[in-house]
């Protein structure tokens, strides 16, 4: 489902948009559905409150709870049902954060991710996206989404962008602290500045040599590094949020010296955060985070060249938490 669809029911109930408008933010704060103000405009039409305990109920089988896995770092890895029996993974985060998918597997291929090995199964729509957030605010504080999980929210722009534009409205979430995350798609720059709810925005660089990125993302869009870059630093200057480069750290593969002084020629002077985010292993993958030593090192040699670096424990690595883990386990057990 469609929020615009969602919108097409409220309206065929008698919903004029100041009470579609109430309808919308009481889902996407999971309350019921007539919660709100009661100033006399309000009030619902007769036929449309006749109607919302058969929405509520065609809404709550958008994202139901399969399966939950509380990490000892405050993370808890969901496992969402849909409603048509396929499966994808939020993730909530510490500081009131919540990682949600966007597509039921993904095209892009990333050598390293879980969820690329079975290919791209299905988009989800936007609605689902959004339901997503509501069942984790049934769950806990929700005040910041990354569209970090299952999916490429690129390939799947249309219904990422009408999620994110109902969650910086009725959701109630600061357009700063929605984080579209992509490998990187010229219809990403052209899009978002265009939008009502402008993102941050995260990149996935893992790589400043174009040939290795292009083996370790094998089907995303053949950006350069360095144009990607000056992309981002574009949109960056433009919202005036910086971008969050996201770079997954691979003992002997992207941890190098030569990395590192490409990562200070590329970002010097730009409105960027480094992110460094160790392995987060998977059994039958041969790769390896680095030591975390070197992490540290890595992070400290940007920030002595004016580069600000994170270095970031990946949510959830005690209960094997790399996006597509549990679900592939799940399935696995299933066989």
């Amino acid at each position: 489902m469609r929020i615009e669809g969602l919108r097409r029911i409220l309206r065929g109930h008698g919903a004029k948009p100041c009470h579609e408008e109430r309808v919308l933010r009481a889902w996407t704060q999971a309350l019921p559905l007539d919660s709100g103000p009661v100033a006399p405009e309000l009030f619902l039409p007769l036929p449309l409150r006749g109607a919302l305990p058969a929405i509520a109920a065609e809404l709550g089988v958008l994202a139901r709870l399969r399966s939950e896995h509380a990490g000892e770092d405050g993370s808890s890895r969901l496992l969402v049902e849909l409603a048509d029996g396929q499966a994808v993974e939020s993730v909530l985060l510490p500081k009131d954060g919540l990682c949600v998918s966007t597509q039921v597997g993904c095209a892009v291929g990333c050598v390293f991710c879980m969820t690329g090995r079975d290919g791209l199964l299905r988009q989800l729509g936007s609605a689902e996206i959004v339901a997503q957030v509501v069942l984790a605010r049934s769950r806990r504080v929700v005040k910041k989404v990354v569209f970090m999980g299952m999916g490429e929210p690129a390939h799947n722009m249309d219904n990422v962008l009408e999620a994110i534009e109902l969650l910086g409205t009725a959701g109630g979430i600061g357009h700063k602290n929605l984080v579209f995350s992509t490998v990187g798609d010229r219809r990403v720059f052209e899009r978002l500045p265009r939008g009502p709810v402008k993102p941050a925005l995260a990149l996935s660089l893992h790589s400043t040599r174009a040939e290795l990125r292009e083996r370790l993302l094998p089907n995303a869009q053949r950006i350069d590094p360095a144009e990607l870059v000056e992309l981002g630093e574009q949109y960056a200057r433009a919202t005036g949020y910086p971008i969050q480069y996201q770079w997954t750290l691979l003992e002997g593969i992207n941890d190098g010296d030569e990395e590192l002084e490409g990562i200070v020629k590329l970002l010097a002077g730009k409105y960027a955060v480094m992110n460094f985010i160790p392995y987060n292993v998977v059994d039958g993958l041969d790769f390896r985070r680095p030591a975390w030593e070197r992490a540290a090192a890595m992070s400290l040699h940007l920030y002595r060249h004016g580069i600000l670096a994170k270095l970031r424990q990946s949510a959830g690595q005690d209960i094997d938490g790399g996006c597509g883990q549990l679900r592939a386990r799940v399935i696995e057990e299933a066989g």
